[in-house]
């Protein structure tokens, strides 16, 4: 029995989900740091402006695989995750980790509320996509 690249597309999305999801879960206590003033929002966009671009990669990176793999069906259940990923991603103006003025406009409560709902959303996305990821 030959390993294919389609189980191999699929071993490697199940651990990138895994990932993903750790991801996911680390975004959602951040913010919840930051509702419970714990820690200083400069501090927590320090920590979290490095996760956000592998993420993406990584995301984009399973799906590339999919494509390649021809899973059609597990590439066009990840089509809305991409799509959102491309529109937060085109949104992200402040990287630059010398520049503290994503820090300062994270202070704001309806920002951080709408960021911790969007992160609970994708993470129950990502754990919903799990069964595609492991159905050979």
């Amino acid at each position: 029995m030959a390993f294919s690249f389609s189980a191999f597309t699929y071993i490697f999305a199940l651990i990138g989900d895994a990932f993903l999801i750790f991801f996911s879960i680390f975004h959602v206590i951040a913010f919840d740091e930051l509702k419970t003033d714990y820690k200083n929002p400069i501090d927590q966009c320090n920590s979290l402006n490095p996760l956000v671009l592998p993420e993406y990669l990584l995301h984009i990176l399973i799906n590339v695989l999919f494509l390649f793999a021809g899973e059609w069906f597990s590439l066009f259940f990840n089509v809305p995750l991409i799509a959102y990923h491309v529109w937060r991603g085109n949104k992200r103006k402040n990287m630059d980790p010398g520049n503290n003025k994503k820090g300062q406009t994270t202070l704001w409560i309806c920002i951080v509320d709408r960021d911790r709902y969007l992160g609970k959303t994708k993470l129950a996305y990502l754990f919903g996509n799990w069964p595609t990821s492991t159905s050979i």
